[in-house]
């Protein structure tokens, strides 16, 4: 850690580019599929950009992270360069957390303000006079224009999936907290006991929130273009998905790289900042379950 007494600066990376143009493909992918899929249009087009994007991620980071774990097991990192990787990695959570700042804010808005003004609520509730019927409840289970496009027939039970993904987060913070403990102590059999228990945790909650977006689509007739609550529902829940999915992949490397041998009890930020990642997602967890699912 301390063999460069100056800050370490790499050579010119081809990374940045490769990120830049995954991430052209797959949010444009993305953006393609969800404006088709709201418009109840079959969009091959935006799979195989989703998809092509998706690869070249893949790429990308298996390659960048790839170079930095050589960079780092090579001694080239000096102590001012690792307070960068912790101030760097603290404005990316901060950044997540404006990120979900922004979709809560969405639903009080919907909630709070929107839906009542539709029912004639307040100073803004004009627009009652074109639904003179329309009543404001949440879950919105009865849109104003639902001869156009259609409602839900229902809501996730908060108290069946949602609850179990719930228990299995907060178990998975804590488990993961036990192998940073047991990392520090220096005992690499319990770190990769209590590991293991926290991926299997953590792909059992992906694995029960797709059969509750199978239950939604299918039974609940949840979906993007069956009303407001629908679309913040999967708004949340889905971003959210992504980021427990991407968590999983980060302690699956963490768990690769314990096997080999990597890290010590004084030189393991890259475990640290994993954990750090997964804590911030279990708290957006409890949010969601108490604000979309509960209350």
């Amino acid at each position: 850690m301390d063999s460069h007494e100056h800050y370490y600066i790499p050579e010119p990376s081809k990374w940045p580019i490769v990120c830049a143009v995954g991430l052209f493909f797959t949010l444009g992918g993305l953006g393609m599929i969800l404006f088709n899929m709201t418009a109840g249009i079959d969009d091959l087009w935006g799979q195989i950009f989703f998809m092509l994007g998706a690869a070249i991620m893949v790429y990308m980071f298996t390659g960048w992270f790839g170079a930095v774990i050589e960079e780092s097991m090579s001694n080239l990192y000096s102590d001012q360069l690792s307070v960068s990787f912790r101030k760097g990695m603290s404005w990316f959570i901060f950044s997540e957390v404006m990120f979900f700042a922004a979709f809560f804010g969405v639903l009080f808005y919907v909630r709070v303000l929107s839906v009542p003004w539709l029912a004639g609520e307040g100073d803004k509730g004009m627009a009652h006079m074109l639904w003179p019927d329309f009543t404001a409840t949440w879950p919105l289970l009865n849109n104003p224009n639902s001869e156009q496009f259609g409602t839900p027939k229902g809501v996730i039970d908060p108290w069946h999936i949602p609850l179990i993904n719930t228990i299995l987060l907060v178990s998975s913070s804590v488990t993961l907290t036990l192998a940073h403990h047991a990392l520090k102590a220096g005992k690499r059999g319990v770190i990769k006991a209590y590991m293991v228990i926290t991926l299997l945790l953590g792909f059992t909650f992906v694995g029960l929130q797709i059969s509750e977006y199978i239950e939604a689509y299918q039974q609940l007739d949840l979906t993007l273009s069956t009303g407001i609550y629908a679309s913040t529902f999967f708004l949340l829940t889905g971003f959210h998905g992504a980021h427990v999915t991407i968590g999983c992949i980060m302690l699956t490397t963490m768990f690769i790289r314990i096997l080999k041998g990597h890290f010590s009890a004084d030189d393991h930020f890259a475990f640290e900042a994993s954990a750090w990642y997964w804590h911030f997602v279990d708290v957006v967890w409890l949010l969601l379950f108490m604000l979309v699912y509960v209350f």
